[in-house]
């Protein structure tokens, strides 16, 4: 299998983006074609600095998921802010991994520690170790998720080709809830699973990983922060079932310099994260608790308003289109509609629990119905003396309910760079930088 180095790639984007720089940075928003992603500097910063300081008030360590906007620029914000400094991430896919060490991140000593964010698979482990050899020189490490006993078998027959095998570092993908990737730690297959890793000389176990996905149905702070508790005791448990069958199966020759990581985090259990959130732990912990923030936290988006944690200031992204026609009265109830530029290819098709797509900053219309290349757009109330026309040409920033899935299908589509703005230059019009986000598996 040929590896998935980037290099290509990055020898590519420093010409793209030195070209797209002097096109666009120190010019006004009002010039851009549309539809175009908009990422507020300043506002990112900010999400990325409060999520360090709740981590450092939650008595955790920080691990940040890079999945959602694929950017060097990005990911410096995102490890090293004016209230902390991380040095682990989480990637998505193996394009994300290589793109990490050819744009400079461990180079430079920002990123030390690389975990594979799905359970590995047979044709990702001799990437994921050239990757390993490729960072090991400057100290870091490449951890992966394991939930299943033939990935261990899978890499012990890699490992056996090798002159001088590895020792992989893994965590345990617990099952959260969710019915996604995991097994559940109170089981016989946990038991069968930790037995299997504890006797696998290419294995060991840094810790325990979970996600509670259903919390993104929070709508309360501390709705938020039961699913939290929730996680750590998930992982906590998992732990402690862990130690037991060290003690049991007389693993005498196990030894752990180092507690079990208890990892866990999704957007709105890290943000119910804190001191007072630390109160509330009073079960005895077996291992050290890591916080890891899904990639969405930096941006935010409609669905995490929703879980009333965050206020709509917080946003950092939108996406800009134009009004190409309109249609008065033809919507229920008499409303107003107009048509837009940005479809389904703009903002993807996923939808929140308001059951439509995004919603204009500072205007009354929301965003209802997609298709491929254009969007709906409805006024919230009819407007008996049409004061709140929106007349054809008008450009209008709009939030999306998903950032995750908004900036994944602006990256392959006719504009595959984010304009970056600045509330604090020239009022956040100005356009200040461009990031290219790395594309691909």
């Amino acid at each position: 299998m040929v590896s998935q180095t980037a290099t290509p790639l990055h020898l590519l984007l420093g010409p793209i983006k030195d070209a797209l720089r002097n096109d666009f940075v120190g010019k006004s928003l009002d010039g851009i074609r549309t539809p175009a992603l908009v990422i507020d500097r300043s506002l990112f910063a900010k999400n990325c600095a409060s999520m360090h300081q709740r981590a450092e008030e939650w008595g955790a360590t920080f691990r940040a998921h890079l999945k959602t906007h694929k950017t060097t620029e990005g990911s410096r914000l995102q490890l090293v802010s004016d209230q902390g400094r991380s040095h682990a991430v989480v990637v998505s896919t193996l394009l994300e991994a290589w793109s990490v060490v050819s744009s400079g991140l461990v180079k430079d000593g920002i990123v030390k520690d690389i975990l594979y964010g799905l359970p590995v698979g047979v044709d990702r482990i001799a990437d994921l170790s050239r990757l390993w050899q490729e960072i090991e020189p400057q100290g870091g490490i490449v951890r992966l998720l394991i939930d299943h006993p033939e990935q261990v078998r899978h890499l012990e027959e890699f490992e056996k080709q090798n002159d001088r095998p590895r020792k992989w570092s893994v965590f345990i993908k617990v099952h959260s809830g969710q019915n996604r990737a995991g097994v559940h730690p109170e089981s016989q297959d946990f038991r069968t699973l930790v037995y299997r890793l504890l006797a696998s000389p290419v294995i060991s176990i840094h810790g325990f990983y979970g996600h509670a996905g259903n919390s993104y149905g929070s709508t309360s702070l501390p709705e938020a922060s039961s699913f939290l508790s929730d996680e750590v005791q998930t992982v906590n448990k998992a732990a402690e079932i862990a130690l037991q069958e060290i003690s049991k199966q007389n693993f005498g020759t196990v030894h752990r310099s180092n507690p079990f990581i208890l990892s866990v985090g999704a957007t709105p259990t890290a943000l119910a994260a804190g001191a007072e959130a630390r109160q509330l732990l009073s079960q005895t912990l077996h291992g050290s608790l890591e916080l890891h923030a899904v990639g969405n936290y930096p941006m935010l988006d409609l669905q995490q308003q929703h879980t009333t944690l965050i206020s709509n200031a917080q946003i950092s992204q939108r996406v800009r289109a134009t009004v190409i026609s309109y249609y008065p009265g033809r919507g229920a109830g008499g409303r107003d509609e107009a048509l837009i530029d940005a479809g389904a290819i703009a903002f993807s098709k996923d939808t929140g629990p308001s059951g439509d797509f995004g919603e204009v900053v500072g205007q009354p219309w929301r965003l209802v119905r997609l298709s491929q290349e254009h969007g709906i757009l409805v006024e919230m109330e009819p407007s008996a003396d049409r004061t709140e026309k929106l007349e054809i040409g008008t450009v209008l920033d709009i939030i999306g309910q998903h950032a995750c899935l908004t900036a994944a299908v602006c990256r392959f589509n006719a504009y595959p760079w984010y304009y970056i703005v600045d509330e604090n230059v020239g009022g956040g019009r100005e356009i200040v930088d461009i990031w290219v986000p790395w594309k691909g598996w």
